[in-house]
């Protein structure tokens, strides 16, 4: 016998079973999502960003606003206010001299008291005393019981008010719409980070089927937030 052993035979290692059919190109599918996702993600926190902006300066316009109201509400009230004690002092005079109203247009004499006073109503107040005047407010039950429940009687500060008042009710309004489209836009990057984590998990699986359900998921979902996004206004 021979003390000569035979040399092993070496098996040859096998190459790994490929997937076969539309397997193999999930990996590509799950790396187009996730590009894909991401870039969606990055322009929602930009929309979202920018419509933030929007709200901050919506909401400070409607602060200014308001502010700028109230002053003009304030200083109507002065000028009221100032109207009254004149139109008071006046009628005090006008009868201490006894002149008597007539329906007539009133003719102020600077040599009274009176005519001092009526001089210096302001020139927004005179054309209402004019028109409560010409309704013969003495015999006549029916005319108005003052100047200032006259049409004629009108403050350019108290216009100004109802103006700015009404401006910043629409910079409100503003506001709110843009912090309802800001929403949207982190709904929509809420959504993009879920297609990031379906996709991410399905390249990682093992199973076909697990994957292919995994990156699938995320396919429907990706779908759904483009079709969202494109309905979203844009803020540049």
């Amino acid at each position: 016998m021979s003390d000569t052993a035979e040399p092993e035979q070496v098996t040859a290692p096998q190459a790994p079973v490929s997937e076969s059919g539309w397997y193999r190109h999930l990996d590509l599918v799950a790396t187009v999502l996730l590009a894909v996702a991401t870039v969606l993600t990055a322009w929602s926190a930009f929309q979202s960003s920018q419509w933030g902006g929007v709200q901050a300066i919506a909401y400070s316009t409607a602060a200014r606003e308001r502010a700028e109201s109230n002053q003009a509400a304030t200083l109507a009230g002065q000028e009221t206010t100032i109207d009254v004690m004149l139109f008071t002092d006046w009628l005090a005079a006008l009868h201490e001299e006894g002149d008597a109203l007539l329906p007539e247009p009133y003719v102020p004499d600077p040599e009274q008291y009176s005519g001092f006073l009526f001089e210096r109503f302001r020139p927004e107040f005179t054309p209402a005393v004019h028109a409560w005047l010409a309704e013969d407010p003495l015999t006549d039950p029916a005319a108005p019981p003052s100047p200032f429940a006259m049409d004629e009687y009108v403050l350019a500060s108290t216009t100004e008010s109802v103006r700015l008042d009404k401006a910043s009710e629409r910079s409100a309004a503003v506001a709110r719409l843009a912090i309802e489209r800001k929403d949207h836009y982190v709904l929509a990057t809420v959504l993009c980070a879920s297609v990031l984590f379906f996709s991410g998990i399905g390249s990682k699986l093992g199973s076909p089927r697990k994957r292919t359900a995994m990156i699938a998921i995320a396919g429907v979902v990706l779908l759904a937030t483009v079709g969202v996004l494109i309905t979203f206004p844009i803020q540049v």
